[in-house]
């Protein structure tokens, strides 16, 4: 049985080659078919500057556009640093925290606008089309899912790769600043920036940092002296930078420029993607690179060792959740209610120390703090040093009896 051809598709719109050559795709794909653009401000700079004609110019019926970067910035980005979540050793999810929020947004402009389906311009290759499609599935089971990139037409009409819908974004006449020689595809938003294709797509190249980078300079260029912010914490959340308290996407923007300028931030990563293969990227988080340094010395300082422990267990399989599109699941909403018990106790300030491309925690206080530096020093003072013997003897009892009935290898 034929799938019902869709009346209405909110297509995540983000005035990129993808989302611009799509546009008039649908159009022609379904004839009659209206269709809403929908984009999500989430902190691209100018990347949203004249998006409303653009989206009209290339077929859109209705525009919505939605500030969100506060929401972003506060129910996103700061819960994943919370659980101090990182993909594979490096990656901070910033465009993976963001595909939920995307999508989340477009099911509720489908109900405003009375839409039975949601579209987007992810590739059958790539992470971005589980995220959106697992989120439209969670919130809304009922509406249709329009991927073009998966369609059989999409293909047949020769769009294939960037190289083609470059060609077919030029024969409709449609606007983008993508070339064949300018071909880095990327995402930008208030956490992050992240550049694939071009030279870095060879792990035997060096990335072309001249070309790459936009938040943050080269760590050759970076100052010679270094500079010093102090970022304070409520339960586990960044309420102000040196002093001065802001709305979360402020706080990001303004830890996005100090870290930029001393070269803060930048990793390259050959990651495992959900669908099976290896892919290479750069990826730029100033601020969020500061912010992970920050609440991880004050976690230390302030959760009790047993929970801290248990929580670092914990981390990677919550970035996990996240990289894989799983935001709405039960299993990533149960690790972020213990992730926040933990973080009851983490308040305080951290002194910050940027220079030459490292973040690093120099200072930290805390009122909930759990050092004790009596206890802490050399200093015999109230602490039994005779008590240690017979927590050795029994900590160890296990470990001693193993040594006695089975000859140990030296």
């Amino acid at each position: 049985m034929a799938e019902a051809t869709p009346q209405k598709i909110v297509l995540a719109y983000s005035g990129g080659l993808d989302t611009s050559v799509i546009l008039p795709w649908l159009k022609q794909r379904y004839p009659g078919v209206k269709l809403v653009a929908f984009a999500a401000e989430l902190g691209q700079g100018d990347e949203l500057r004249g998006i409303e004609k653009k989206a009209y110019d290339s077929g859109a019926d209705e525009v919505v556009v939605k500030d969100l970067r506060q929401e972003f910035a506060e129910e996103f980005c700061f819960p994943l640093l919370r659980a101090h979540a990182i993909y594979e050793s490096d990656y901070l999810l910033g465009t993976s925290i963001a595909r939920p929020l995307i999508a989340r947004h477009q099911v509720l402009v489908a109900k405003q606008t009375k839409a039975d389906a949601v579209g987007h311009g992810a590739t059958g290759k790539g992470n971005d089309q589980v995220r959106f499609e697992l989120t439209a599935r969670a919130l809304n089971p009922k509406l249709k899912i329009i991927s073009p990139w998966k369609d059989p037409q999409f293909i047949a009409d020769g769009l294939t790769s960037r190289e083609t819908a470059i060609a077919y974004a030029k024969q409709h006449k449609i606007p983008i600043e993508q070339t064949t020689k300018k071909i880095y595809s990327r995402d930008r938003n208030l956490w992050h920036i992240s550049h694939e294709g071009a030279e870095i797509e060879d792990p035997a190249n060096e990335p072309n940092w001249a070309n790459c980078l936009v938040m943050t300079v080269p760590v050759e260029k970076a100052p010679n002296k270094p500079q010093y912010v102090e970022v304070e914490f409520a339960r586990g959340a960044p309420i102000a930078v040196d002093g001065k308290k802001m709305a979360g996407h402020e706080l990001i923007a303004r830890l996005n420029n100090l870290g930029g300028q001393h070269g803060v931030g930048t990793t390259v990563l050959v990651e495992n993607r959900l669908v099976g293969m290896k892919s290479r990227g750069v990826y730029e988080t100033p601020g969020g690179t500061i912010l992970y340094e920050a609440h991880k010395a004050l976690e230390q300082l302030c959760i009790e060792r047993d929970l801290y422990h248990h929580k670092l267990q914990l981390a990677p399989r919550y970035a996990e959740l996240v990289y894989n599109g799983q935001w709405y699941h039960p299993l990533r909403e149960a690790i972020q209610a213990f992730v926040d018990k933990a973080n009851e106790t983490v308040t305080g300030k951290v002194t910050v120390k940027l220079y030459k491309g490292r973040a690093l925690a120099v200072k930290s206080e805390s009122p909930l703090s759990l050092y004790d530096t009596q206890l802490a020093s050399f200093a015999m003072k109230d602490y039994d040093v005779t008590a240690a013997r017979g927590f050795i003897d029994l900590f160890g009892l296990p470990m001693q009896v193993r040594g006695l009935k089975h000859k140990p290898k030296i």
